[in-house]
């Protein structure tokens, strides 16, 4: 059975021949470890190989990782989960980037809450690009009155977009929807104020990380491919 470090490592080549065959440069695309549902141990077993970027969805089990890993204090935490508006205090005030806002009163409420002494809170967009029934974000119709809304807020800095793209499609379909989301925040980039710190577009997972380097991912969310497969319950990794 392999390791966890040595899982790390067959991603990270993965990562770097998709990102070489893209014709991008070479540390232009992050890896954020997928580790909801993982104990803190294995988080620990990642950052022992160098991984510092972890993506949780649910928030009470990841403060107790928080609090369980706070000695090793280089790690960068990233909610990738849903948000409802009672949990978004202790999210303003434990993560370091949220990449599933998809309305603006989670927004408003995140950067009311963010304390001042951590500084803006990154925040990405997460977009419905397909318009799937089941799945989470805004309209791309939706989007420039949000992106608009939400860079304005005080305590955020609104850095780019998600997209959670149905896995089943063929490799065509995939490529056009990230291709999607890659438009639509350069198309932000020409219209908003402040766009050059929109630099973000995370998108791909473990299954679809390469079309999504292809067509411009900067973060990649990867957890079974790293930690093994593990219940089903939704689909961001």
């Amino acid at each position: 059975m392999s390791s966890i470090a040595d899982n790390i490592r067959s991603v990270t080549r993965r990562i770097q021949k998709a990102t070489q065959q893209a014709g991008r440069k070479p540390d232009s695309v992050r890896l954020l470890a997928v580790s909801k549902t993982r104990p803190p141990e294995d988080i620990r077993a990642a950052a022992e190989v160098g991984q510092t970027a972890f993506g949780e969805n649910y928030l009470q089990e990841a403060l107790d990782k928080i609090e369980a890993l706070k000695d090793l204090g280089v790690l960068e935490w990233h909610f990738i989960g849903p948000i409802q508006s009672n949990k978004t205090r202790q999210i303003a005030e434990a993560f370091s980037w949220v990449h599933s806002v998809d309305r603006l009163k989670i927004a408003r409420r995140l950067s009311e809450q963010r304390p001042d002494d951590l500084g803006p809170l990154n925040i990405c967009l997460q977009v419905n690009v397909n318009d799937e029934e089941s799945k989470s974000g805004c309209s791309l119709s939706e989007l420039p009155e949000l992106a608009a809304a939400v860079s304005e807020l005080p305590n955020l800095a609104l850095r780019g977009l998600m997209a959670i793209p149905d896995p089943n499609q063929s490799e065509a379909d995939l490529k056009r929807s990230f291709r999607k989301l890659a438009d639509a925040l350069a198309q932000l980039g020409q219209t908003l104020p402040g766009a050059q710190q929109l630099d973000t577009l995370s998108m791909g997972m473990s299954s679809d990380l390469e079309p999504a380097i292809e067509e411009g991912a900067t973060w990649v969310r990867v957890g079974s491919a790293l930690f093994g497969a593990r219940p089903v319950k939704e689909s961001l990794s």
